[in-house]
């Protein structure tokens, strides 16, 4: 059973940055997708970033488009969510998951993910 833990998360000034890290233990990453998702309360929980399991692809949703960057390290079972230019906007509970999933095309689609961390908390200021 893999266990997945953020961290990185914190208080920031509107256009800072934060990057936040996604460590598994139980099992390695390296043959799955893995996803950052972001949620705020009272609102579903939704898709920020998605990488391939050979780092080759990356996802986004067009709200972090050119701000965030997804990027994994398989030696050390990691992956990173770098964000730059953070808005008020970006603040929410960050989770990151593993996918299950075979392919890349569903990898924003929060149901084809089967594992989750217990999340990293991001607050921008205005």
């Amino acid at each position: 059973q893999v266990q997945l833990v953020e961290s990185g998360g914190g208080l920031v000034q509107a256009g800072g940055s934060l990057r936040l890290s996604c460590s598994a233990s139980g099992r390695t990453l390296s043959s799955n997708a893995v996803g950052w998702f972001r949620q705020v309360p009272e609102k579903e929980r939704e898709f920020v970033a998605a990488i391939s399991w050979n780092g080759v692809r990356t996802y986004y949703a067009d709200s972090v488009k050119g701000r965030f960057t997804i990027s994994r390290d398989n030696a050390k079972n990691t992956v990173y969510l770098q964000m730059v230019s953070l808005k008020p906007e970006d603040t929410a509970v960050y989770y990151c998951a593993l996918s299950y999933y075979s392919g890349n095309s569903k990898l924003s689609d929060r149901k084809f993910y089967d594992s989750w961390g217990q999340g990293t908390q991001v607050t921008v200021s205005s």
